[in-house]
């Protein structure tokens, strides 16, 4: 890897290790849903506390909008859940700035591990949004990264498409800015599917939209040998083919742009070849299966795809040495809906166990293969949705290179 790693640096003893990981948990209630991320940091964390550290979190945690949302989104119960994972008390301090925290972080003991509070507190002040963090603002990141002893480690992948204060901001005021163990594994994994991936390499993606995603199928069509394309974004590429879609998903702005790009992918692009059609976005709708050439009728929406389409993608998926998964095949949340989203993750346990790379990215594809009970069974989940679609998509990710060079 051509940027420091936590490997690279020396002599951590004693010093303050300022470190960007990536907590956005789902809190309600001060009850933390889902701690994977947490537990995710963890051998960064220890590895800067066995080298005798002074280890320094900052992490955001959802979006503040206004000033009330700041009492739903404290990390104090995030830095409760890493202690106990640590087994060891993590001090939380309750400021982003200021004599307090500057204070607490000067006391750190060798082998501590200290919490700031909500990076994106720093976006609304009195009020008033200002966006300090998630603007990048120049003074905030100089100001963290005085906190330290000129180390940085940034193990927040799942940030790195953004330019944060906390993330680029301390990187470009430290002599040493270097990948964590997570932020190296992402970029390995992503980085040799995309670069120098094993073929057949597949590629599948899903979700609602072609807007959010039309770049990195048309990144992927030129280094993959099948780009699978599944969820509502594949009722845009019907309706271009001229086939009825019934109610069904679809941004008639996009139809030339499915258009062109299966005149441009030609046998690249897999497409569904059936539906599981409703009558209502509900559980409980009524549902057929209908061929894609046949046409969805008038008062019926496609909600996942069919049984041939799950066939024809496993046919596909048989003898690939490289997939990369992101975004669900239809409506995961609702059970009806879930086969075929089901259905590839299961797939893809097979492929890693015939000796092939999977990787998979995005909320809905990661909940998919974890409700099934594989996601240990595949090569690499990938923490960060946006990140890793802006990854392979080719471009440089802010966080990334904003690390310093070996």
């Amino acid at each position: 890897m051509a940027k420091l790693t936590v490997q690279d640096l020396k002599n951590l003893a004693g010093k303050k290790v300022l470190m960007r990981v990536d907590f956005n948990v789902p809190i309600k209630d001060g009850v933390i849903g889902n701690d994977n991320r947490i537990v995710a940091a963890l051998p960064t964390i220890k590895h800067v506390l066995k080298e005798n550290g002074r280890a320094v979190l900052f992490s955001h945690l959802g979006r503040i909008k206004k000033e009330e949302d700041k009492k739903e989104l404290s990390l104090a119960p995030v830095a409760k859940r890493l202690g106990e994972l640590l087994g060891q008390e993590v001090i939380f301090v309750p400021e982003t700035r200021g004599a307090k925290l500057e204070a607490a972080i000067n006391d750190l003991q060798d082998g501590q591990v200290l919490m700031v509070e909500n990076t994106r507190f720093e976006d609304v002040k009195n009020g008033e949004v200002v966006k300090l963090e998630s603007g990048n603002d120049p003074e905030l990141g100089k100001y963290w990264a005085s906190l330290g002893d000129d180390l940085f480690i940034n193990d927040a992948f799942g940030t790195a498409h953004r330019s944060h204060a906390s993330n680029v901001g301390i990187a470009s005021n430290v002599d040493q800015a270097a990948a964590g163990y997570l932020m190296e594994k992402e970029i390995k994994f992503l980085g040799d599917a995309v670069d120098t991936p094993k073929r057949p390499f597949v590629a599948i993606i899903g979700g609602a939209k072609v807007s959010d995603k039309i770049e990195v199928v048309q990144s992927l069509l030129k280094k993959a040998d099948k780009v699978i394309v599944g969820g509502g974004m594949a009722y845009t590429f019907d309706a271009a083919k001229g086939n009825k879609i019934g109610n069904s998903l679809f941004e008639e702005d996009k139809v030339q742009t499915a258009k062109d790009l299966m005149a441009e992918a030609g046998d690249k692009l897999v497409l569904p070849v059936d539906s599981v059609a409703a009558d209502a976005f509900s559980n409980d709708a009524k549902t057929e299966v209908v061929d894609a050439e046949a046409g969805i009728p008038d008062g019926y929406m496609g909600l996942d795809i069919g049984p041939k389409s799950v066939k024809l993608f496993q046919d596909v998926l048989n003898d690939a040495k490289t997939v990369v998964w992101n975004g669900p095949m239809g409506v995961f949340e609702m059970e009806n809906f879930a086969k075929g989203t089901l259905a590839i993750g299961e797939e893809l346990v097979k492929v890693t166990e015939k000796g092939g790379t999977t990787i998979v990215g995005g909320g809905d594809s990661t909940a998919a293969v974890q409700a099934l009970g594989v996601a240990d069974k595949l090569s690499h989940i990938s923490t960060g949705g946006g990140a890793s679609l802006e990854y392979l998509e080719g471009k440089e990710l802010p966080g990334i290179a904003s690390l310093t060079n070996k």
